[in-house]
C-alpha cells in the first residue's frame, strides 16, 4: 500500500522557501541589476536570494551556484542573516535533487548559527528542514527527533506558522509507523490551523496524508475524498508535483477497490504530469502505482518491468520506502510468474526494509521519543507550579510579617488580622493541593515508566513472527505446488504396476510359450522400474511434508522438545536441500549428540530455519574449498550439542574456506554476503541471530581462520 509521502512533498517545495515561480520577467530584470551594479555588498546578497527564488523552481543547478555566490559573499560581509538564508536555499535545493547529505550539512550549518545566535525561531525552521530530510528518506526515528526538537523550539517562540507546519510533519510520521489515531487526530487539527492560517501549502499536505491514513487503514471513501480535495488544493496553488502525487494516490486507492479503469486513468494523467515536466521525484511513485495495476490485472510481466525501474531508481535516490513497495511488488509479480528464486530474494528484500521502516525497533524508539518529549511537557509544568509555589510562599512571608507589624501598631483591628489570617490559611490550603497534584504526577510517571519497559518485553517475544511469516507462507506455497504433480507420480506408478499384475494374470497366459520368456523378462524390468518409481515418490513426498511443517509459521509458542532430535532432523534436509543445486558435491556429516541435552522450551519452526541456514552456510563454505582441488582434502561436517550450568550449546563445524577478521566484523549485519551477486542476500544470519539472541534470549558467536574452517555457536537458555 502506498505510504503518505505527499506530505513531504507539499512541505518540502514550499513550507521552507515560500513560492517557487517560473522563470519571468522578474529574473531578467535581475539579472540586468546584478551585471550593472557588481559591488559585493548586502543588497547584492539579497538580490542574489531573489533571483534564486525566481530560479528554483525552473533551473535548480543555476539556482545552487548562485546560492553558493550568495553563501561565499555573505561570509565576507560577515552578513549574519544573508549566511543563513544562503544556507537554507543550498539545502532546499539539494534536497529537490535528491541530494541528502549535502542538504543535512548545509541544514546542520544553519542551525548551529541560528542556535549560537539564540534565534529560536530560525533554529526550529532548521528542525524541520532536517525532518523532512530524514523522512524523504523514510528514517523515522531521527525524523521525529528532529520534529519534537523544532516544535518544542516554535512553542517557546510562540510562532504558530511553524508549530503548525511541524505537526504535520509529526503526523506523518505517525501515520508511517501504524499510529494511525494519533496521526488522524493531529493532522486535523494541523489542517483546521492551516485553513485558518490561510496557508495553502500547510493544508494541501495535511489533506494528502489524511488520505494516505485512511488509506492504511482500508477506508477507502474518506482517502478518495480527500486526495481529491488535496488535488483541487495544488492545482489551484500551481503546484504540479504535489497535485501529482495526490493522482498517484488516487490511482493506487481505485486499483486496490479493484476499479482498474479508474486506476490507470488517474495513473496515466500523474505519468503525463510527470513527463511533461520531468518531475524525477514522483517517476518512481507513478511506475509502482502503474505495476501494481498490471500486477492485479495479471500482467507480472509489465509489473516487473515497472517495479524493477522504480526499484533502481529509489535506490539511487535512497528512497527506503519506494524500495520497499517495490521490492514487495517484484517478489509477487515473480511469484505469479512462476520464477521462485527471484519471488524468495525480493520477499526477503521487502522483509527487511519493511522491519527498518515500520518495525519493532523503530516503533520503539518513536514511541520513546513521543514519551519524552510528553515527559518533558510535564516535567516543565512542574517545574512552573513549584516556581509558583515558592513565589506564593514568599507573599505569605511577606503578608505575615505585615499582620505583625499591623497587630503591633493596631491591636484594635482584630476583623482585620482575622481575614488576614484567613486568607493566610486558604494559601496554605492551595499549597497543599498543589502538593498533592505534584504527587500524582509522578505517580503517573512512574506508570508510564513500567507501562514502557512491559512493552519492550511483550514485543521481545513477538519480533521474530514479524520477520519469518513471508518466508514461511513462501516455501509453503512452493511446498503445495509439489505436491500436486508428485501425488500424480505415485497414483500412476501404483496403477501402473496393478496392470502390469493384470496382464500377467490375463493376457500373458495366452502367449505363446517362445514368447513368454521375453515378455516376462520385459515385464519383470518395468515392474522393477515402476517400483523404484513409487519408492522414490514416496520419499520426496515425505520430504515435501516435511517441507511444509518446516515452513508453517511461528506464533511465537514455545514448546519443550528434543533438541537432539531436532538438529539431527535438519541436518539431512538441508544436506539434500543443497545437493539438489550442486550434483557432484558429497560431504562427510558426523553428529556428536550430547544425551545430557534433552527437552527445552523453543520455538522449534525458529530453530529449525537457524539449523538449516547454518548448514547450508557450512556446506557451501566446504564446496568452496573442494573447488580448490587441494591434495588431501576431504570436506567435514560435525555437529555437537551439550549441557553446561544452565545453559545448552549447539556447534556447527566445518573444514571450508573460512573467514577473515574483516568479513567476521560484519557476518551478522543485514545485507552483508560474501557471495557474489545473485546467491545470497545477506539476511540470512542477520535473521539467524536475531532469532536467537532477541526471540529467545540465547547468543550467536562466530569463530573461523581463514583457510581452515568455520565454528558458529549457538547458547540457548535450558
Amino acid at each position: 500500500m502506498k505510504l503518505p509521502r505527499t506530505i513531504l512533498l507539499a512541505l518540502s517545495l514550499a513550507l521552507l522557501a515560500g513560492p517557487a515561480p517560473a522563470q519571468s520577467r522578474a529574473a531578467d530584470s535581475l539579472r540586468r541589476l546584478l551585471g550593472a551594479q557588481p559591488r559585493p555588498d548586502t543588497t547584492r546578497v539579497r538580490r542574489l536570494h531573489a533571483l534564486v527564488l525566481e530560479l528554483a523552481a525552473v533551473d535548480a543547478p543555476q539556482a545552487i551556484g548562485l546560492s553558493q555566490q550568495a553563501l561565499k559573499l555573505s561570509r565576507q560581509l560577515a552578513d549574519t542573516a544573508g549566511i543563513g538564508r544562503s544556507l537554507f536555499w543550498l539545502s532546499i535545493l539539494h534536497r529537490r535533487q535528491a541530494e541528502y547529505d549535502a542538504a543535512r550539512r548545509y541544514t546542520l550549518l544553519a542551525r548551529q548559527l541560528y542556535a549560537r545566535r539564540h534565534d529560536r525561531r530560525r533554529e526550529a525552521k532548521a528542525c524541520l528542514e532536517l525532518s523532512l530530510i530524514d523522512l524523504m528518506q523514510s528514517n523515522l526515528t531521527p525524523a521525529l527527533s528532529w520534529a519534537l526538537q523544532g516544535l518544542k523550539l516554535a512553542e517557546q517562540a510562540q510562532d504558530l506558522v511553524i508549530q503548525t507546519q511541524l505537526r504535520a510533519t509529526i503526523g506523518s510520521i505517525y501515520s508511517k509507523v501504524g499510529d494511525y489515531n494519533s496521526a488522524i487526530a493531529v493532522l486535523q487539527t494541523t489542517l483546521r490551523d492551516g485553513r485558518r492560517l490561510g496557508d495553502q501549502q500547510v493544508e494541501a499536505a495535511a489533506l494528502s496524508s489524511l488520505a494516505s491514513t485512511y488509506q492504511l487503514q482500508q477506508k477507502w471513501p474518506q482517502a478518495l475524498r480527500h486526495y481529491q480535495q488535496a488535488v483541487l488544493v495544488s492545482r489551484r496553488m500551481g503546484d504540479v508535483k504535489n497535485e501529482t502525487s495526490n493522482e498517484i494516490g488516487l490511482a493506487e486507492v481505485y486499483s486496490l477497490q479493484g476499479n482498474q479503469a479508474q486506476a490507470l486513468r488517474h495513473g496515466y494523467r500523474a505519468r503525463a504530469l510527470v513527463r511533461i515536466h520531468h518531475d524525477d521525484y514522483n517517476r518512481p511513485g507513478v511506475e509502482l502505482m502503474l505495476a501494481r495495476s498490471f500486477l492485479l490485472s495479471q500482467r507480472p510481466d509489465s509489473a516487473i518491468a515497472l517495479a524493477g525501474h522504480a526499484l533502481r531508481l529509489s535506490q539511487q535516490s535512497r528512497s527506503n520506502g519506494t524500495i520497499s513497495g517495490a521490492a514487495k511488488v517484484l517478489a509477487q509479480a515473480h511469484a505469479e510468474a512462476g520464477n521462485f528464486e527471484e519471488a524468495y530474494r525480493y520477499q526477503s528484500m521487502f522483509a527487511a526494509y519493511q522491519d527498518t521502516l515500520a518495525g519493532e525497533e523503530t516503533q520503539r524508539k518513536t514511541s520513546a521519543l513521543r514519551y519524552g518529549y510528553e515527559l518533558d511537557k510535564k516535567q516543565s509544568q512542574i517545574a512552573l507550579l513549584n516556581k509558583t509555589r515558592q513565589l506564593q510562599a514568599q507573599t505569605s512571608e511577606r503578608q505575615r510579617q505585615q499582620l505583625y507589624a499591623l497587630l503591633a501598631g493596631l491591636t484594635g483591628l482584630l476583623l482585620l488580622a482575622g481575614l488576614l489570617w484567613r486568607n493566610v490559611y486558604i494559601k496554605q490550603r492551595a499549597n497543599r493541593n498543589l502538593n498533592e497534584k505534584n504527587a500524582q504526577i509522578a505517580m503517573q510517571r512512574d506508570d508510564l515508566t513500567r507501562a514502557l519497559a512491559s512493552l519492550k518485553a511483550a514485543q521481545n517475544q513477538l519480533i521474530q513472527r514479524e520477520k519469518m511469516a513471508s518466508l514461511g507462507e513462501l516455501t509453503a506455497g512452493i511446498a503445495h505446488e509439489i505436491q500436486n504433480p508428485l501425488n500424480f507420480v505415485n497414483n500412476f506408478s501404483e496403477v501402473s504396476v496393478e496392470l502390469v499384475a493384470e496382464f500377467m494374470e490375463g493376457p500373458w497366459q495366452r502367449l505363446p510359450e517362445s514368447e513368454k520368456a521375453y515378455a516376462t523378462e520385459l515385464l519383470d524390468t518395468l515392474t522393477e522400474n515402476l517400483q523404484k518409481i513409487t519408492h522414490h515418490g514416496h520419499r520426496a513426498d515425505s520430504i515435501v511434508k516435511g517441507m511444509l511443517q518446516h515452513s508453517h509459521t511461528s506464533v511465537g509458542h514455545r514448546e519443550t522438545v528434543d533438541l537432539n532430535a531436532l538438529v539431527a532432523e535438519n541436518l539431512p534436509l538441508a544436506y539434500q536441500s543443497f545437493r539438489a543445486k550442486n550434483k557432484s558435491f558429497h560431504v562427510k556429516l558426523t553428529s556428536d549428540l550430547d544425551a545430557l541435552v534433552s527437552k527445552v522450551a523453543v520455538v522449534p519452526q525458529d530453530i529449525g530455519r537457524v539449523l538449516v541456514n547454518l548448514y547450508i552456510n557450512s556446506f557451501y563454505a566446504l564446496q568452496q574449498r573442494l573447488s580448490k582441488h587441494e591434495a588431501g582434502y576431504v570436506p567435514e561436517l560435525v555437529v555437537h550439542t551439550k549441557r553446561v550450568d544452565h545453559q545448552v550449546q549447539i556447534e556447527v563445524h566445518d573444514n571450508g574456506l573460512g573467514m577473515s577478521a574483516e568479513v567476521q566484523r560484519k557476518i551478522f549485519q543485514p545485507f552483508f554476503t560474501t557471495k557474489p551477486p545473485g546467491e545470497g542476500t545477506g539476511l540470512g544470519l542477520s535473521l539467524s541471530y536475531d532469532s536467537i539472541v532477541t526471540g529467545h534470549g540465547g547468543t550467536l558467536a562466530v569463530s573461523s581462520q581463514e583457510g581452515q574452517g568455520t565454528d558458529v555457536t549457538i547458547c540457548l537458555p535450558a
